[in-house]
């Protein structure tokens, strides 16, 4: 694929090559009266979607919405250097968002801490975002966009500040990471891959089950996944969140039980997870060498410290 797919009249997807790995995130771009921009992905990334807006032949000063399903800096993190290009764009994100988008201070300090010496080449740099460019989104509230429109819904589960949009030009729904992560590698074989993305540190399975049903009562026809690109078969991905969680959370009980300290913990859930996914590809004719088991581990290490993270608050609570 190509750095632009275009999904619909008007409407096209952009890698972003996030993690410097293609068909990792997606960027939306709705060209309507006001042209829109879903997702920036983290600041490294910004060459890649201007190289994909050049190619649709639309500048950056026609920009007027750039709108984020969550905050986590693989969708958000280039938001404010990318709005500084931006100059008639408004940011549109959900109301628990704003303060961290407006002082990053604790998103750059929560990501330092998972990532490590790596943070600067992933996600370097977060800006803030001036506060008066910035709407927040009701549940159910209605954005615009002139010939079409964007539903927005508050829709936890990832994370509490994540919203979901139903487009009206296509009954789809930009469902960022509520249901999961796709493998768009796993395109042309007899099966498909999608995982709960429970990253932490606000994972919850049962308020991502409640998002999973209110998609279902909206009825879409397609998704459009953070992670990644456009997907025709709803009930296949829920079925596949729903199916994966209670696996990946009875290992995560286990990873509890071999060690008090937390690194060896996440080690050790790591390994369960690849070895449920791994096992479940191979048992249906995915070869060894197929891409896919290189794209794996990025998932993994991440689930597992929000599964681990979920349970040991879950605990403390009882």
């Amino acid at each position: 694929m190509g750095r632009v797919q275009q999904l619909a009249p008007n409407f096209y997807c952009i890698d972003t090559h996030d993690l410097n790995r293609d068909q990792r995130t997606s960027s939306y771009l709705l060209i309507d009266e006001k042209i829109t921009l879903i997702e920036t992905s983290a600041s490294p990334s910004m060459p890649y979607i201007i190289e994909g807006l050049d190619e649709l032949h639309i500048d950056l000063e026609d920009i007027q919405y750039v709108i984020v399903t969550h905050i986590h800096l693989d969708h958000a993190g280039g938001a404010g250097l990318f709005l500084q290009s931006c100059p008639n764009a408004t940011f549109v994100v959900h109301p628990r968002g704003v303060s961290h988008m407006v002082d990053p201070s604790r998103l750059i300090a929560s990501a330092k801490s998972v990532y490590g010496a790596e943070f600067d080449r992933l996600f370097d740099p977060i800006l803030p975002i001036d506060a008066e460019r910035i709407i927040e989104m009701g549940h159910e509230e209605v954005l615009s966009l002139g010939q079409h429109q964007l539903t927005f819904y508050h829709t936890e589960g990832h994370a509490k500040h994540h919203v979901s949009m139903l487009y009206s030009a296509t009954n789809g729904l930009f469902v960022g990471d509520t249901t999961g992560v796709r493998y768009p590698e796993m395109e042309g074989e007899s099966i498909d891959l999608i995982i709960p993305s429970t990253s932490p540190n606000q994972y919850d399975p049962d308020t991502m089950e409640q998002s999973i049903q209110l998609y279902e009562k909206l009825n879409a026809t397609e998704l459009y996944f953070g992670h990644f690109g456009a997907y025709k078969n709803p009930t296949e991905a829920y079925k596949q969140v729903r199916y994966w969680t209670p696996l990946f959370l009875a290992e995560g009980k286990k990873a509890l039980t071999v060690s008090s300290d937390f690194k060896e913990q996440v080690q050790f859930l790591d390994g369960r997870l690849k070895k449920l996914l791994y096992n479940y590809l191979q048992e249906n004719g995915i070869a060894e060498n197929h891409p896919v088991y290189q794209t794996i581990p990025f998932d993994t290490i991440v689930s597992a410290m929000g599964i681990l993270d979920y349970l040991e608050k879950k605990n403390s609570k009882n």
